[in-house]
């Protein structure tokens, strides 16, 4: 077997962590800073919504 079809078998460890920040996010954003063609970074900003959306 190929290292090419190695690779595609085994996910890459930044994808779990996307993964793991996207499934316990509700409102949000999460990044991927990448560099170099590689994954450096992994951002997740959070939202907190109002019910209402505004002051009464």
């Amino acid at each position: 077997m190929s290292n090419t079809a190695d690779t595609q078998l085994i996910p890459p460890a930044w994808l779990d962590i996307v993964r793991q920040k996207v499934e316990s996010l509700r409102f949000g954003v999460v990044q991927i800073v990448i560099h170099d063609g590689k994954v450096t970074q992994i951002e997740r900003t959070e939202k907190t919504r109002l019910a209402g959306g505004r002051d009464d």
